[in-house]
């Protein structure tokens, strides 16, 4: 349940792992960030303090930096008390059933795919890469959204054009890319690394394609730093790879394949992955987070 209490006259919408939709009086969305983490599709029974703070905060930063290439769905920053710098007013769009990742490095679920295929989503590779990898350009790597609780499934580009259409599939791809290479370049000029990100998308009543939900921020992108990064093994990053880190660990008593829920996180954890989401925000944003 959320911690926080809406005035009336705002009806719930959707709960996902980390966001919860809600309608206004005005019959616009509220996207609320919350605090809660998930890993290995599990929500945690342990929120992270200011995480749904920072979240939006770097998107909206983000947001301003992207609006030449793409318009987003934010409408107000005004919202209620109980969810101040943590929620955005924005307007209702038809989302495409796409993840729309974007990929400069070669980790994850890709690199696993690449081994497998020496390709990801249907995109041929050069032999030779290693996990940390710099790909020689950016790649669209799209993947099914999957249902809460459910891992997304990588598709080939010629699936999105058979579920959406040519034009739309072009379109989301093109997009894609140019957010990704524009933020990349503004991450390598604060000394990061961005590795890939996932976006979405949808349609505005007046048919433009809108840049939606949360942007480039440590839940749906990596971010490496950059003097530090060697191809050859998992990079060091700012996101929650602390949290997976232990829960995989003997210290956490988890077992991932039991089906059992995860335990709840330690406070050395929760404090460590904090400061993980605190750092990636100062150092993108120049600004410190109060």
């Amino acid at each position: 349940m959320p911690d926080y209490v809406l005035p009336d006259g705002y009806t719930h919408v959707y709960s996902g792992k980390v966001r919860d939709l809600y309608e206004d009086p005005d019959g616009r969305l509220l996207f609320v960030a919350s605090d809660r983490i998930s890993a290995y599709d599990w929500v945690l029974p342990t929120p992270i303090p200011d995480k749904g703070r920072i979240l939006t905060a770097m998107s909206l930063w983000w947001f301003d930096r992207l609006a030449d290439i793409v318009p987003n769905h934010v409408i107000s920053t005004r919202v209620p008390d109980s969810v101040a710098r943590r929620a955005m007013v924005c307007t209702k769009l038809d989302m495409f059933p796409v993840e729309c990742v974007a990929r400069g490095y070669l980790t994850g679920s890709g690199l696993v795919e690449y081994q497998a295929s020496a390709s990801v989503c249907g995109v041929n590779l050069p032999p030779g890469l290693q996990d940390g990898s710099r790909l020689p350009k950016t790649i669209f790597t799209p993947a099914t959204k999957a249902a809460l609780g459910d891992h997304d499934v990588n598709v080939t580009f010629d699936e999105v054009v058979a579920s959406i259409g040519q034009d739309e599939a072009q379109t989301l791809r093109r997009l894609t890319v140019a957010v990704y290479d524009r933020a990349t370049a503004i991450a390598a000029d604060r000394g990061l690394i961005l590795a890939d990100t996932k976006l979405e998308f949808g349609l505005r009543a007046d048919g433009r394609t809108v840049l939606a939900d949360e942007v480039l921020t440590p839940d749906s992108s990596r971010y490496w730093p950059a003097d530090s990064w060697e191809p050859g093994h998992a990079q060091p990053s700012f996101d929650k790879q602390y949290v997976r880190d232990w829960l995989t660990s003997p210290a956490s008593g988890w077992d991932r394949t039991s089906g059992e829920a995860p335990p709840p996180l330690p406070d050395e954890v929760v404090e460590k992955t904090r400061a993980k989401y605190v750092e990636a925000y100062e150092r993108l944003t120049g600004k410190r987070f109060a």
